[in-house]
C-alpha cells in the first residue's frame, strides 16, 4: 500500500474526518498468530468507528443484535453485520464475560491498591476513553477497568488536529506500528467529570480512573485532584508521559523526564488525593526506574508503563513531507502498537526488579506497550505488572477484543495450571541477569558437562592419577 499523498489542502477544501499515513515495512507479525482452544460466549457485533474532529464526536456504530456463539470454531456473523469483530484476531479464542468475570476456568480477578477488578484488562488512557458513549461501551464489553483520556482544568487551551495518526504496515497488510499527535482531552472539564459521576452511579462496582495532567502549580493539580474526587473515580492516572503537546507548559513528558520536578509534583499529588495514584512513566529517558523510584518514594501507589515512544512515522517519498501530514507539516509523536512490545517489556522488567528490591513487592505495576493478544499480557504479568492496559488495540481491534484477551489468558494459565493471577506474575524476572552472568553460567555448564563425560576423547587424554578409574569409565560389561 503506498503513503496517503500529502498536500495542502486548497481553502473551502473539506478537512478528512480522519486520516492516516501508512507505512509499509517487509516483515511479517506475528500478532495474530491463532490459538487453538475456543471457548464459548457471546459476542457483540460492531460496524465501523466513524471519524471525529473532536473528542465529542467519539462513537462505537452498532449494527444487528449480539450472538450466542456457542463453542463453534468460525466466528458469528449474519444479520446486517457490515462490520467486523476484532480485525485480525478471528482466530484467536475468545470468552463470555458478565460484568467483566469469567464464568468458569482460571481466575482472572486481581486487586490492586485497594481496587477489586473482575480481569486484568484495563482500558488505556486516550482516544478509547474520551466520553461517555465509549466508556458505557467498555464496561458493557467486560473491561476489568477503564481510564479516561486525560483531563486539565483549562480545555480550552488544547486543539487537536486532524489526521493526527500514521500507521507502519507489514508486507501483508497488518499493522505493526501506530504513531499519533493527539493530545489530551479538548472537552471542557466540567463535561467529562459529569460524565465520570455518571458512570459510576451506572457501574458502582466497576473501576474507573481519571487520567489527570496540569503544569508546574500545586494550586491547579490540587483544584484538579478535588473537582475528580468529587465525582467518586476510583483512583488517578498521572500523566507525566505524554510526548508531544504542550512541553512549553511543562507538561506530560516535560515533567516526567525532571526527576527532581517529578518528585515535587507527587508529593502535591499525593497529599491532596485520598485514593490510589498510579505515575503513568515515559520510556523516552535513558533509565526509566530513576522516575518510577521518585513517584513511589513520594507516595503514589503504583506506576503504569510505558507511554508511547517518540517517534517521526516516515516521509512520504512522493511529496517529501514527514507523516501524519497536517496541512503539509508534522510534529514527532508518539509510537506504539505491536512494534513497542519487547521496547515495554524490557522498561517493565526494570520497575518490577526496582519494586521489589526497594519497596518489598508492594508497589503496584500496571504494564502498557503492544498487547494484542491474552499471550502478549501474560509475559508483561510474568514480568511483574499486576494489570495491563490496551489502548492501540482498541483502536485496531474494537472494544469486543477484551474476550479475546481474557480467553487466551485463561489459555496460558490452564497450560501450566495456574489457578489466579498471582500464581505467575512475576515468575520470569529471576530469569533476567546481567551479561557477565551469563557468561559465568554458561562457563559452569560446559564445565559441568565436560566433568561428565564417558573416558577419554584420545590418547593425549590419558592422565597418571586418574588411570584407573579411566580404564574402568570406559569399560562396557561392569
Amino acid at each position: 500500500m503506498q503513503p496517503s499523498t500529502c498536500r495542502k489542502r486548497t481553502r473551502g477544501e473539506e478537512t478528512p474526518s480522519i486520516g492516516t499515513g501508512d507505512v509499509n515495512v517487509g516483515s511479517t507479525s506475528t500478532m495474530d498468530a491463532p490459538i487453538s482452544r475456543r471457548c464459548c460466549g457471546a459476542q457483540a457485533r460492531l460496524g465501523p468507528v466513524e471519524g471525529r474532529k473532536n473528542d465529542h464526536g467519539w462513537m462505537r456504530k452498532v449494527h444487528g443484535t449480539p450472538l450466542r456463539f456457542v463453542r463453534s470454531r468460525k466466528r458469528a456473523t449474519g444479520g446486517n453485520d457490515h462490520g467486523r469483530v476484532g480485525r485480525g484476531l478471528e482466530n484467536e479464542p475468545w470468552t463470555e464475560l458478565v460484568e467483566g468475570k469469567v464464568l468458569d476456568g482460571p481466575d482472572l480477578s486481581v486487586q490492586v491498591d485497594g481496587l477489586q477488578l473482575p480481569n486484568p484488562f484495563v482500558i488505556a488512557s486516550g482516544p478509547p476513553g474520551t466520553n461517555y458513549k465509549v466508556m458505557k461501551k467498555a464496561f458493557d464489553e467486560g473491561w476489568g477497568a477503564v481510564i479516561a483520556k486525560t483531563v486539565s482544568l483549562e480545555a480550552d487551551k488544547v486543539h487537536n488536529v486532524t489526521p493526527r495518526y500514521a500507521r507502519m504496515k507489514t508486507s501483508d497488510n497488518k499493522i505493526l506500528g501506530w504513531e499519533n499527535i493527539e493530545l489530551i482531552s479538548d472537552r471542557p472539564l466540567q463535561d467529562m467529570l459529569d460524565e465520570f459521576k455518571r458512570l459510576k452511579e451506572e457501574y458502582p462496582n466497576r473501576v474507573l480512573i481519571a487520567s489527570i495532567m496540569e503544569e508546574y502549580n500545586q494550586n491547579a493539580w490540587e483544584e484538579l485532584i478535588g473537582r475528580c474526587e468529587e465525582t467518586g473515580v476510583d483512583g488517578f492516572e498521572i500523566n507525566f508521559s505524554c510526548p508531544h503537546g504542550m512541553p512549553e507548559r511543562k507538561m506530560g513528558m516535560a515533567m516526567g523526564q525532571d526527576c527532581e520536578l517529578l518528585h515535587e509534583v507527587c508529593g502535591w499529588i499525593t497529599n491532596a488525593s485520598s485514593i490510589p495514584v498510579w505515575a503513568k512513566m515515559t520510556p523516552n529517558v535513558t533509565d526509566i526506574t530513576f522516575p518510577a523510584r521518585e513517584a513511589l518514594k513520594q507516595g503514589c501507589h503504583g506506576v503504569s508503563a510505558i507511554n508511547t515512544i517518540a517517534s517521526v512515522m516516515g516521509i512520504n517519498l512522493d511529496t517529501l513531507r514527514p507523516e501524519p501530514t497536517v496541512e503539509g507539516y508534522s510534529t514527532p509523536g508518539g509510537y506504539s502498537s505491536t512494534a513497542v512490545k519487547p521496547i515495554a517489556l524490557a522498561k517493565v522488567m526494570s520497575i518490577a526488579q526496582m519494586i521489589r528490591s526497594e519497596f518489598d513487592g508492594e508497589k503496584s505495576l500496571s504494564g502498557i506497550g503492544g498487547i494484542n493478544t491474552g499471550g502478549d499480557a501474560a509475559e508483561f504479568i510474568l514480568c511483574g505488572a499486576n494489570t495491563v492496559q490496551v489502548c492501540t488495540g482498541v483502536m485496531v481491534h474494537g472494544y469486543p477484543m477484551v474476550k479475546t484477551l481474557a480467553a487466551g489468558l485463561q489459555n496460558f494459565m490452564a497450560k501450566h495450571e495456574f489457578t489466579n493471577i498471582e500464581d505467575f506474575r512475576g515468575a520470569s524476572l529471576p530469569y533476567f541477569t546481567t551479561h557477565t552472568e551469563l557468561v559465568r553460567l554458561q562457563h559452569e555448564a560446559i564445565a559441568a558437562k565436560k566433568a561428565k563425560r564417558i573416558g577419554v576423547d584420545s590418547d593425549a587424554g590419558w592422565s597418571g592419577d586418574g588411570f584407573v578409574q579411566e580404564s574402568e569409565s570406559m569399560v562396557s560389561n561392569r
